[in-house]
């Protein structure tokens, strides 16, 4: 958390990076010091905190270069608020200037759901609790102690082993609880029905049609908010296994014991202190000609005037109250292929002072994220398999001829990153992947060797068809 009293310097940002993304060491100093940066605000004297503001990130490279995967993974090392956009869905038809703060929008939303889930885990011992209190009394319903009848008023009297023999049905009862209690804590009735009440979600018929004229999407929403919580609450009988009925209820006592209005200043804090919105295909609504030049190029111009005030700073108004986007640190990133970066309008240009330009990738490259990461596509596959007991692996010559196939075709029909290697190992591996568990049985263990990726393979290294390729 960027708010805690030790945090990840910019090396070990790159070090937690490197373990997922091969290549792009500069794109990943940037961030690394734009992240510890936002660490260092929140530990600056209170009246330099506000003065202190976010050096956002322009990221410039081909698709599948690792572009969106930094700012993600970025976002997951500091815990923080995450939300990525396209820029170009602000050029379609319909949309108007203050659509575009909807990504501020969704930010504040995916905030609130990580500090509800926070605040969850933080009362989960009592929620569960709670719901093991609610399964007991579905299944032995408790009695009352003063309407209790003594076992000695009904020829119980000559009993001294108080051990043996309840005093009371009230006593009974209680035993008979604390036996059902710990059979559901050893899951022993996890697969026995019960009845248990639920609370619908939502009251599906309230809705705002139309609206007062200014009124914006935020406006509508807490109003339908609003209108909801006024009307009571409904609940329904379902009838489901213990199992079940633990995940259904822990979710409903946790909200419980949650205060949503500190939840929601919560969020809203972190959002603008820790919020990080990725901005993608920003090159999609760059103007390719000086002046705008009419037609489609006034649009794009319009959407970069309408993202100036969110990237600069402004206040924009939520369901969950007003957020200032002053802090919020903002990457963009786009190919550049056609527009150029310089064909943003300049006061946009201005607000993304650093510029990174991420490598194509190379064989070397493809090599080393077919072996090295966390997340390697090669583990994933072999995780795969391992779920019917199969053992898959790669000798490295053959991931060294994944990585050139992978790269010829890249240089000769179009440049689609790392994400050819999905279309590679795809290829590949689609034999297997049908005849397990048909054919190939349990226990067996595949070895891929390079010999065997040139038979599977040969007709793409051959052919060079385009529609061979297209994904």
């Amino acid at each position: 958390m960027l708010d805690s009293s030790s945090f990840l310097t910019p090396a070990q940002i790159v070090a937690e990076l490197d373990k997922y993304i091969i290549g792009q060491h500069e794109a990943k100093r940037h961030v690394a010091i734009a992240l510890r940066n936002r660490w260092r605000r929140l530990h600056a004297p209170a009246d330099m905190q506000r003065e202190i503001v976010p050096n956002n990130i322009l990221m410039i490279g081909s698709t599948g270069v690792g572009k969106t995967e930094i700012a993600r993974r970025l976002a997951a090392i500091a815990d923080a608020p995450f939300t990525k956009v396209e820029a170009s869905k602000f050029t379609e038809v319909g949309y108007v200037g203050r659509d575009v703060e909807s990504m501020v929008r969704d930010l504040v939303e995916q905030s609130v759901n990580q500090v509800k889930q926070r605040r969850k885990e933080a009362v989960k011992v009592q929620a569960a609790q709670a719901v093991e209190d609610l399964i007991l009394d579905a299944l032995i319903p408790p009695v009352s102690s003063a309407g209790a009848v003594s076992k000695t008023s009904v020829g119980f009297g000559g009993m001294t082993d108080n051990s043996t023999v309840p005093d009371s049905d009230y006593e009974l009862n209680e035993r008979t609880r604390e036996k059902f209690r710990e059979k559901i804590r050893n899951g022993e009735l996890d697969d026995r029905k019960i009845e248990i009440k639920v609370q619908q979600g939502g009251a599906p018929g309230i809705g705002v049609v139309g609206g007062a004229p200014g009124m914006d999407e935020a406006s509508l929403a807490g109003l339908q908010d609003m209108l909801g919580s006024m009307l009571p609450k409904k609940t329904r009988k379902r009838k489901v296994t213990i199992a079940e009925a633990r995940k259904i209820l822990l979710d409903e006592e946790a909200a419980k014991l949650i205060d949503m209005d500190e939840v929601k200043d919560e969020a809203i804090r972190q959002a603008e202190n820790a919020g990080i919105i990725f901005i993608d295909e920003i090159d999609k609504v760059a103007s390719r000609s000086a002046k705008g030049g009419g037609g489609p190029d006034v649009s794009r111009e319009g959407v970069q005037r309408d993202l100036l005030p969110i990237v600069e700073g402004s206040a924009v108004s939520t369901k969950y109250g007003i957020i200032n986007t002053d802090h919020i640190l903002f990457i963009a990133a786009g190919a550049f292929h056609i527009a150029k970066p310089s064909d943003l309008i300049p006061e946009l240009q201005g607000r993304f002072p650093i510029r990174v330009e991420l490598q194509s990738l190379t064989k070397d490259d493809f090599f080393r994220i077919l072996k090295d990461p966390k997340n390697a596509l090669t583990k994933q596959y072999e995780a795969l398999l391992q779920a019917e007991e199969v053992f898959l692996s790669f000798e490295d010559s053959a991931l060294e001829r994944l990585a050139e196939i992978a790269f010829e075709v890249n240089a000769e029909v179009e440049n689609i990153g790392a994400r050819r290697l999905h279309t590679v190992m795809s290829r590949l591996l689609n034999d297997i992947l049908f005849d397990v568990p048909d054919l190939i049985g349990p226990n067996a263990r595949i070895l891929i060797t390079r010999e065997l990726v040139d038979e599977r393979l040969q007709s793409m290294v051959r052919n060079r068809d385009v529609s061979q390729y297209i994904l």
